[in-house]
């Protein structure tokens, strides 16, 4: 269209005739240089398999190169790309042979894929996603022309894992990691779990990609599009694999016949092969990451306890998952007023690897670094949580405020019922599938407002903030809360209220304006559920007392974050949160996802005097 629009622009020209125009001379464009070579290999490994790598080294580079190595079930480049993409823009100006293998039973490598995150330290005859990074990075710097013997690996989410795992028996050559929204229990917090609740949606998408076709990433196919209604149908969770999936999908039939913590989700959780801190690590998480919130900082925190050398580091910021690499001057539909993900990519991880990889730069001497959200500026901490904060208790109050008053003796409790067949949406419906779509990606940055008007949701608000409170590092709820049945759940959100007048709309506004607009806008800062069945075990579940007023314990992850002046503080509690996790029966049974319809009833919640936010409020 653009060649069409410039040719009738030359055509409609007036064009002088007094001086014959020379004949042009075609002079031939050479084509633009590839920026990679292209190879692929099938590296072997101790067990005799073999893994498909594709190894892309930069032209032009001279000299032996650092080596960086990207593990993943997602797929490898089929050809080298005709343009250096965004996010190595940093690094291609230090060099680097860039390395992406598909992990064992994926596409063109042997095996089957098995979604394990178990290591055997102790096993010599082990084959796991260690030992094959160990015997790839083995194999790279023997094998690999005009490498310089050093290897970093890097990658976000399961390549994330992927880099992390290498960790627990790193080969020499192994200088340097960056695991980015990593996990390390599949039962706790990421991708499949939130503290024993099943990630009802994004599980059923997720394991039904990587496991329904070896060669390819899959999209399951609903047959509704609302999947809220869908997933509505799926009373109980297991009529979906005995209806749609049928057994071709195991992890999903495990997760099934695995309801509580038992051994076989323990054995998934490899933190504890974690041990003297030996190589530098960038660990990176999105304080709104929608898959991974939480392993990359239990690693973090795990390498703290032995780092005699301070080698282990943390960056966060306001992004999603992996929004460090993608466009990070927006919080969804919030502006920053900067790209946070550029900075970090050119001022932070560029950097981190051209110290360690090629000896070059100043090393990189900071614990940890926050994009901190509010004042979206970066932050430098000597530790982290850091130690100037003050705890301070946030409670909620009868009359729907928050406040940091005590509540007053006897302050009666606040009360919804909670109806398992109109539970609450985790985002405005209709609810589109996790992939392709993009909407998942943003829906933690999503506004609030759309459920604030149900009975089932109670809502709490404090008076606008005389001036700026900025909260850092660790977040918690507690709720003293009962239910009338013998399980329940409880959602807790902290949310950051925009002012109604927060900006002025165009003098002549344009069609969706005012919705667009963020005045009044309810900003989810933190958001977490618990289960009742584990408040006390997450191994052994226990039924509720009904009408007993419990402590409810909702850790609410790390975060930075300033609450502006004229900004209120609400806080959102509900029974439900779907289809992102799936729905609680509200009577107590052995195994929640075989639950008989009947066993799916009404409840009513209590929320009581002493139900607070913890607070690490930085001085001003």
């Amino acid at each position: 269209m653009r060649a069409g629009i410039i040719g009738l622009a030359l055509a409609g020209a007036a064009v002088p005739v007094t001086v014959a125009a020379p004949q042009a001379t075609t002079v031939p464009v050479p084509p633009a240089k590839a920026p990679f070579t292209f190879q692929e290999v099938m590296v072997p490994m101790r067990d005799g398999a073999k893994l498909q790598t594709v190894i892309l080294r930069p032209t032009g580079k001279t000299g032996p190169l650092p080596i960086l190595l990207q593990r993943t079930p997602y797929g490898v480049p089929q050809s080298a790309p005709s343009q250096v993409p965004d996010s190595y823009k940093a690094l291609m100006k230090d060099g680097y042979i860039f390395v992406y293998q598909s992990m064992r039973g994926r596409f063109k490598s042997d095996g089957s894929f098995t979604f394990s995150t178990a290591v055997h330290p102790d096993d010599p005859k082990a084959v796991d996603e260690a030992t094959d990074a160990y015997d790839t990075i083995d194999w790279l710097v023997k094998n690999v022309a005009d490498n310089n013997g050093k290897v970093g690996m890097w990658g976000v989410s399961y390549p994330g894992f992927a880099a992390a795992v290498a960790l627990a028996d790193p080969h020499p050559a192994l200088k340097a990691v960056s695991p980015q929204a990593a996990w390390v229990d599949y039962w706790m917090n990421d991708d499949l779990h939130r503290y024993g609740a099943m990630r009802l949606s994004y599980a059923t998408d997720w394991l039904y990609m990587l496991q329904h076709d070896k060669a390819q990433d899959s999209t399951f196919e609903y047959d509704q599009y609302d999947t809220y209604d869908w997933f509505l149908r799926q009373t109980p969770v297991a009529k979906i694999d005995q209806d749609y999936f049928k057994g071709s999908i195991p992890m999903f039939t495990a997760m099934l016949d695995h309801s509580n913590d038992d051994a076989f989700w323990k054995k998934q959780d490899w933190l504890g092969a974690l041990k003297k801190t030996t190589v530098p690590t960038l660990n990176v998480a999105g304080f709104w990451d929608q898959e991974d919130p939480w392993g990359s900082w239990q690693i973090y925190y795990k390498q703290e306890q032995n780092d005699p050398d301070h080698l282990n580091q943390i960056v966060a910021g306001p992004w999603n998952h992996g929004g460090w690499h993608g466009r990070g001057d927006t919080m969804g539909r919030i502006p920053i007023g900067t790209d946070s993900g550029i900075q970090f990519q050119q001022q932070i991880e560029a950097p981190f690897f051209a110290y360690w990889l090629h000896g070059k730069g100043k090393r990189p001497d900071f614990e940890a670094r926050m994009f901190e959200s509010g004042s979206f500026v970066w932050k430098s901490y000597k530790h982290w949580p850091p130690r100037g904060a003050v705890e301070k208790s946030l409670y909620l109050h009868v009359d729907g405020t928050v406040s940091f008053d005590r509540p007053d003796a006897g302050e009666a409790c606040r009360s919804y019922i909670s109806d398992p067949d109109n539970p609450v949406p985790f985002r405005p419906r209709p609810i589109s599938p996790t992939y392709p779509i993009p909407d998942w990606r943003l829906w933690e940055f999503g506004d609030q407002r759309f459920v604030g008007g149900r009975p089932d949701v109670l809502s709490y608000k404090s008076a606008p903030l005389e001036h700026d409170l900025t909260v850092t590092g660790e977040l918690a709820a507690t709720l003293m809360a009962s239910t009338s049945g013998t399980d329940s759940d409880f959602v807790v959100k902290l949310i950051d209220v925009y002012p109604d007048n927060y900006e002025q709309l165009r003098e002549k506004p344009e069609l969706g304006d005012y919705g667009r607009s963020l005045n009044g806008y309810q900003l989810p800062v933190a958001m977490e559920v618990r289960r009742g069945r584990f408040l006390e075990s997450a191994e052994v579940p226990h039924a509720l007392t009904p009408n007993k007023v419990i402590a409810w314990n909702v850790p609410l992850r790390s975060h930075d974050h300033v609450f502006k002046k004229g900004h209120r503080i609400m806080v959102q509690v509900q029974s439900s949160w779907f289809p992102v996790i799936d729905r609680n029966p509200q009577k107590f049974v052995p195994n929640i996802y075989r639950a008989r319809p009947e066993d799916f009833v009404t409840a009513r919640q209590r929320v009581c005097a002493g139900s607070k936010i913890t607070l690490p409020v930085m001085a001003e």
